[in-house]
């Protein structure tokens, strides 16, 4: 090989052939093990160039088959808060050509393994192809010497329960990132809302609004019970998210939380000012009916199933209902 072919992006399965034909030359001493050797090591040069370096391998002594882990430094500009991007190779189709019930399950490390690329970051998508390599390494020693293992169907039950429980990292993993990415999403827009309503409070008169505080109060309140709603349900387990639609969608499903929270509250505000809702009894004085309003506004945005029903309850004629048989929020 030359240096110009050196130079050329090298293909993972021809690098495990190249590999192969490298091992053959040295156990049996070929003559031509100088020429193999150099083949591969500039193949291995040219593979390391564009994809990193490899820093967790295996190799089939049999056949032309291999796995492995490279890792490519950042660019210099984003290096200090960014590490390697870390990459799974594999071929493997050699080694399981007859083993379907093998090449399943490398299939399945393939899956997670771009999943876990995709969608993860940092230490967790370290963790999560790490796992996956030690779990493709194994089943392809397996099929390489299948004499060294007695018990065959214990071996794939055990990688089985291995990628299972690496899948499940994964998608635990994933909802964690996921919730943050829709929690800073959700923050972003309910701090917004809260600067306008305070801004607002301040400097922008509305026509025909009684009182400017309580406006402003429920666009502020209704964001403020959305952000509570979803750190109550985030702390006690019970919010998943669809993962892998990528970061701008999820920050945008999380904009749209307090956003929905805050006209909800409003929506309670003019329903019960104007007389078509009746369930809530507003006490008298300035302060009193501002707290109160708060308090449904925040009720709204944080039971949006609560705010849903309340209003429905007028287009079925029945908004002039005792404050009793008004659902309780969940």
């Amino acid at each position: 090989m030359t240096d110009s072919e050196a130079s050329e992006p090298v293909p993972f399965p021809e690098l495990a052939d190249l590999h192969y034909r490298w091992r053959q030359a040295l156990e049996t001493t070929l003559p031509d093990l100088d020429t193999r050797a150099k083949r591969y090591h500039d193949a291995r040069a040219a593979f390391e160039a564009e994809h990193g370096t490899i820093v967790n391998e295996y190799w089939c002594w049999h056949v032309p088959s291999a796995v492995a882990l490279t890792e490519k430094p950042r660019p210099w500009v984003i290096s200090w808060f960014l590490r390697p991007k870390i990459a799974f190779h594999r071929a493997s189709d050699w080694a399981t050509k007859d083993r379907p019930d093998v090449a399943k399950q490398m299939h399945r490390c393939d899956e997670v393994a771009v999943h876990a690329t995709q969608v993860l970051s940092g230490l967790r998508r370290r963790i999560c192809l790490h796992r996956v390599m030690t779990s493709a390494a194994h089943l392809l020693s397996f099929v390489d010497e299948p004499a060294a293992h007695k018990k065959p169907e214990t071996v794939l039950e055990q990688e089985q329960v291995a990628l299972d429980k690496t899948d499940a990292y994964y998608r635990s993993a994933a909802n964690g990132q996921a919730q943050i990415v829709y929690f800073a999403g959700m923050t972003a827009v309910a701090a917004a809302l809260g600067l306008l309503a305070l801004f607002g409070s301040w400097w922008i008169t509305l026509p025909r609004i009684d009182s400017d505080s309580i406006f402003y109060g429920c666009i502020a309140a209704g964001a403020l019970g959305a952000v509570v709603s979803v750190i109550q349900r985030i702390n006690s387990g019970q919010f998943d998210l669809t993962y892998d639609v990528g970061r701008p969608y999820l920050t945008f499903l999380g904009g749209l939380r307090p956003v929905l929270g805050a006209a909800f509250g409003l929506i309670l505000y003019f329903a019960v000012t104007s007389g078509l809702l009746t369930i809530f009894n507003i006490p008298d004085g300035d302060t009193e009916e501002l707290f109160s309003f708060l308090v449904i506004a925040f009720l709204a945005g944080f039971s949006e199933r609560w705010a849903q029903d309340t209003l429905t309850s007028l287009g079925q004629g029945s908004g002039r209902t005792d404050p009793a048989a008004a659902p309780p929020p969940d």
